[in-house]
């Protein structure tokens, strides 16, 4: 973990305390979303612009080998990199903003991408999102692990980043073309269970109920499973939904 090997000549550093502190509690949300070492690891020795960065900074590395159009084994390295830059925006706006960036080496992926086959975008849908209603540490790696649940299965999904109510959250979904909403608060989180929201199905039927105080009685496409159905309910919705694509409803 990267609380482990602590040099005794800066362990008792505050700023590097607050910095180890910080990459502790990234590194429980990655643990809890299901990312090993192998994925995604911590290490202390990794420096990128000092003039700028104010916290943890990133490095991607594609480490598969993979052939080229030529069946040669190439090495693709590193794809992309960022961190946190704090300071960074108050050099134009004159006042401190929180700031994360990442940006990837475009050109270089997209070759990767395309020696794997992965680019065929025939029939891509918006992926599922995950609400986000409590915001401690404990819960956001609950979310992630949702995350982590559905791509296993080969379901694209996402978790909602920002700090906007549930209604917000949900018309983000909308505008994002999102066909399923995952939701858990505290209620659901209690007893083992978690809402899933139909968006394509909710949508049409919310466009028929006209009366308000109807439509909140319906609760329109909304159904609350346990938390180990989580994958099987999603199939279910993402399936009925395809079918209804296929007879172009």
């Amino acid at each position: 973990t990267i609380q482990a090997g602590q040099d005794s000549m800066v362990s008792s550093n505050a700023i590097y305390q607050e910095g180890v502190g910080e990459l502790a509690t990234i590194e429980a949300l990655v643990r809890a979303a299901g990312y090993g070492e192998d994925r995604i690891a911590m290490d202390r020795s990794v420096v990128r612009g000092l003039e700028y960065y104010t916290g943890p900074v990133l490095e991607a590395e594609l480490l598969a080998e993979i052939p080229n159009e030529d069946g040669q084994i190439v090495r693709f390295g590193s794809v992309g990199g960022g961190g946190r830059y704090d300071g960074l925006v108050s050099r134009f706006r004159g006042e401190p903003v929180p700031a994360t960036g990442f940006s990837i080496g475009v050109s270089r992926l997209m070759t990767a991408l395309k020696n794997l086959g992965k680019l065929d975008a025939s029939d891509v849908i918006a992926p599922v999102v995950v609400l986000v209603m409590d915001k401690d540490t404990d819960s956001l790696g609950r979310y992630q692990k949702m995350v982590a649940e559905l791509r296993a299965a080969g379901i694209r999904s996402e978790m909602y980043l920002g700090g906007a109510g549930m209604k917000a959250q949900l018309k983000y979904a909308d505008r994002r073309g999102c066909p399923v909403a995952i939701i858990q608060g505290g209620d659901e989180r209690a007893k083992g269970e978690l809402q899933i929201k139909d968006l394509i199905e909710g949508a049409r039927m919310s466009a028929e109920i006209t009366d308000n105080a109807e439509w909140r009685a319906a609760r329109p496409a909304q159904v609350t499973v346990a938390e180990g159905e989580l994958v099987a309910e999603v199939r279910k919705i993402l399936a009925a939904q395809a079918e209804e694509r296929a007879r172009g409803e």
